[in-house]
């Protein structure tokens, strides 16, 4: 017997790319793909250290890391509709393994980190610390820990069928606890101060420019890495049956998937690219503290990746990084009025423009090749609102 479709909604509005044919097929090929890729690897690994000094490098760098959580999200929340607002909780986990490794390797064998003997709260390191000593287990714990947390809630609120504002409320509120239990543990986690002074990252002093520029190119191929992934994912058999999930889950159970199952493993991927942006964010800032980890942070992801596109694979990376360029750059000019002016953005974006700015690209070429496309985009914009209310509305 031959199964029924499993996404019944219209191309334009699950891809944000109009309908195919001939000059679809051939935007989707591989060649254009291995293009994009190559251009993007092109302004990373040569325009970008070529054309910026140190510190504007370092903050790409950093934009670079924030870029990796949207992929995630974009993963968990642009195809299968998860509303996710507790992503900082999963950086700061990968975030404070990897820092927690770092400490440890520039304190020394036998030797407590330096906060923990400016506290004096301790005469040895704690048990739960001496793990991440071994780089052999905090590395892999940096990805690990964070799905394994993310397992574990998942297993727990998807097979209870929770979902759309519940779920983000309830992400919500374990950013927020998370961040309570780190400032609570003063003596052993920084407190509010966090794991600052981070020096070394194995065997390189990062205080030394060339040292800081091998660190952005490990995360700039850190995040095509990720961007590949993400686009197998999502053009695979489970990429489709997530987008099914996400617009007709009742549907889907109907025929004999498990929507829990699926939507966890989405879950899951989001919560160890999270993980991983967290542990590279380290060596690239020198610091990780619950003031990164926490609600504001993990709102401002979500921004992010709205503003970008969340239903296209580069719009979270663009839509990341371009929030996390204008939050720098309007601090600078306007330190009392950018969050406001932030603010505007995410909301001119949201009411003009649902799918995102990647949305623009596919307005722009549908005008040029089809006299038709003003009609399409007036169809398209319709159903994201719908999914927009439906997210908010259900339970």
């Amino acid at each position: 017997m031959t199964a029924a479709p499993l996404v019944g909604t219209d191309p334009a509005a699950v891809t944000g790319s109009p309908p195919g044919g001939r000059r679809g097929r051939r935007f989707d090929g591989p060649a254009r793909t291995a293009a994009g890729f190559a251009l993007g690897a092109a302004l990373l690994f040569a325009v970008a250290p070529l054309t910026l000094s140190d510190f504007r490098l370092s903050l790409l760098a950093k934009y670079l890391c924030v870029a990796m959580v949207a992929v995630g999200i974009g993963i968990a929340w642009g195809r299968g509709g998860m509303l996710t607002l507790g992503q900082g909780v999963f950086f700061g986990l990968g975030g404070y393994a990897m820092a927690m490794h770092l400490k440890l390797a520039d304190a020394g064998p036998g030797e407590l980190p330096d906060f923990m003997q400016l506290y004096g709260q301790l005469d040895e390191l704690p048990l739960w610390w001496r793990p991440f000593a071994s780089p052999w287990i905090a590395l892999p714990a940096t990805v690990l820990l964070p799905m394994a947390v993310a397992f574990g809630l998942g297993s727990l609120v998807f097979r209870r069928r929770v979902r759309g504002a519940y779920f983000a409320i309830l992400s919500q509120a374990l950013a927020a606890a998370m961040v309570i239990l780190l400032v609570g543990q003063q003596g052993t986690t920084g407190g509010t101060n966090g794991l600052t002074d981070i020096q070394g990252f194995f065997g390189y002093d990062l205080d030394d420019p060339v040292n800081q520029r091998m660190v952005y190119f490990i995360i700039a191929a850190s995040l095509l890495a990720l961007l590949a992934l993400a686009r197998q994912l999502i053009r695979s058999r489970y990429g489709e049956l997530l987008v099914a999930v996400r617009d007709g889950e009742e549907r889907v159970r109907f025929l004999g998937y498990d929507p829990a199952g699926v939507k966890l493993v989405g879950y899951v991927i989001a919560a160890g690219m999270a993980g991983l942006a967290g542990a590279l964010f380290v060596p690239a800032v020198g610091i990780i503290s619950p003031a990164l980890i926490g609600i504001v942070p993990s709102i401002e992801f979500v921004i992010g990746v709205a503003v970008g596109g969340r239903a296209t694979l580069l719009g979270p990376v663009l839509g990341a990084v371009a929030v996390a360029w204008a939050r720098t750059a309007l601090s600078e000019r306007f330190p009392g009025t950018w969050t406001y002016l932030q603010g505007l953005l995410f909301v001119l974006v949201v009411a003009f423009l649902p799918g995102g700015l990647a949305s623009l690209w596919v307005l722009a070429r549908q005008r040029r090749s089809d006299p038709a496309g003003a009609r399409w985009w007036r169809r398209a914009r319709p159903v994201d609102r719908a999914e927009n209310r439906t997210e908010v509305s259900a339970a």
